[in-house]
């Protein structure tokens, strides 16, 4: 059964991130720089929250908050849901779908070791769907 270090073997564990002490707009920019809807927020290398666009719109938009002064450790989410590398995929995907959670930080003991979306899931799955169909469509149609 394929894992979560599967994905982050093919995605890479580059990890985006700010400080608590970070603006939110310093935060958006970054997101936006590099086309992602969240940053993890590390403190001294440890994982502290995540800050994503959801906490931007709720947090900071409709609570017209200034994106300029406030800072991403009054706004981040604080109460992370986390996996480990050798969590299974469907557990993985089930936690995500379960939770309404699109960024899910992977930890290796107390060591961060990566990120993984709903998006790497879903392209995940997809890839091992594909693979599974052309063995069927083969097993049908090519006799083997």
């Amino acid at each position: 059964m394929a894992t979560v270090g599967d994905i982050l073997r093919v995605k890479g564990t580059e990890i985006l991130s700010v400080g608590p002490d970070d603006t939110v707009l310093e935060a958006a920019r970054r997101m936006n720089e590099h086309g992602t809807g969240s940053v993890l927020v590390l403190v001294d290398g440890e994982l502290a929250g995540i800050f994503t666009e959801r906490d931007v719109m709720r947090r900071v938009v409709a609570a017209q908050r200034d994106p300029a002064t406030t800072r991403v450790g009054d706004v981040m989410s604080r109460e992370l849901v986390t996996c480990d590398p050798a969590t299974d995929m469907e557990a993985c995907a089930q936690t995500m779908s379960a939770g309404r959670i699109r960024h899910l930080p992977v930890l290796a003991g107390a060591k961060l070791a990566g990120l993984v979306t709903s998006g790497d899931v879903l392209a995940y799955q997809l890839r091992e769907h594909e693979g599974t169909i052309r063995q069927l469509h083969g097993f049908i149609y090519d006799g083997r």
